[in-house]
């Protein structure tokens, strides 16, 4: 049988974990000396809670190499081949810590693949693996297909600010944008794994209702069939009410709405709202 591993930062909810025996291997965030695994040790109240009280930015960590082989050998060893997905490597070490873990296990069935994504983008490419996987595809047939979709995926949010970005270094050429902040909401792509500038605009409201536009665009007429996946951080209202947007315009499923969470909370900041579809 073929299981899937992924990272924390996919914010897979419990019922599908379950359902499907989904491994999830966490990421850390550290506010000074303390570290906490995402969705083990703090919840995401905990850590916004914490973040609007902390002067300084809590910093993110990847898993080692040991905790991946640890997840792949159990797997393996109980005679199951394993589909590995994680944050884009040009954002964090994870892929990195997987293909050495990898490494340690020569001739093991598995395949991991550099999702060049996060989070609700992430959420869209297990969900299709899982799909692959009860119509039969083998386990080098559903990775071959992740890595055709992963270039497929399209994929914008808005902060509040800059600034998390900034200061996490996680910014990319979305450094363009800074100085130029006061009372603009930056529209941000997720493109060839790095965060890149889109669109500076003048308020909330309008850098949300721009951004389904240009899904809209990028979906070239198919938005009734489009895979469509939401995600926010503590702006469920936002989110919500966005949703309802994105059906009406679109034509879609109603799509599903995940949370950010601790780790990529940190350079996003709270308020954050985003989109990831394809066709």
């Amino acid at each position: 049988m073929i299981k899937i591993v992924t990272d924390a930062t996919a914010g897979l909810p419990q019922a599908m974990i379950r359902e499907h025996d989904i491994r999830i291997v966490p990421l850390y965030v550290h506010f000074g000396r303390q570290a906490f695994r995402e969705g083990i040790d703090i919840t995401n109240e905990q850590f916004y809670a914490r973040l609007r009280a902390t002067a300084a930015l809590p910093t993110t960590s990847q898993p080692s190499a040991g905790e991946f082989h640890e997840v792949f050998k159990e797997l393996t060893d109980a005679g199951h081949e394993v589909v590995a997905l994680t944050i884009s490597s040009k954002l964090s070490g994870t892929w990195t810590s997987a293909m050495a873990a990898l490494d340690m296990l020569p001739g093991a069935p598995i395949s991991v693949v550099d999702s060049l994504c996060t989070s609700l983008a992430l959420y869209l490419l297990v969900e299709s693996a899982l799909q692959q996987i009860a119509a039969g595809a083998t386990r080098e047939q559903v990775a071959a297909h992740l890595e055709q979709l992963k270039g497929q995926l399209h994929i914008l949010f808005v902060v509040d600010t800059l600034e998390y970005l900034a200061k996490g270094g996680r910014i990319g050429n979305a450094k363009a944008f800074m100085g130029t902040l006061i009372k603009i909401k930056p529209l941000l792509i997720l493109e060839n794994g790095l965060i890149e500038p889109c669109e500076q605009i003048r308020s909330k409201t309008k850098a949300v209702a721009r951004m389904l536009e240009l899904v809209e665009q990028k979906l070239a007429g198919q938005g009734a069939q489009a895979h469509v996946a939401i995600a926010h951080g503590m702006a469920l209202d936002e989110a919500l009410a966005f949703r309802k947007q994105v059906v009406a315009r679109l034509g879609c499923a109603e799509p599903p709405i995940s949370e950010v969470g601790a780790v990529l909370g940190t350079h996003t900041g709270p308020g954050v709202v985003a989109i990831a579809a394809y066709v």
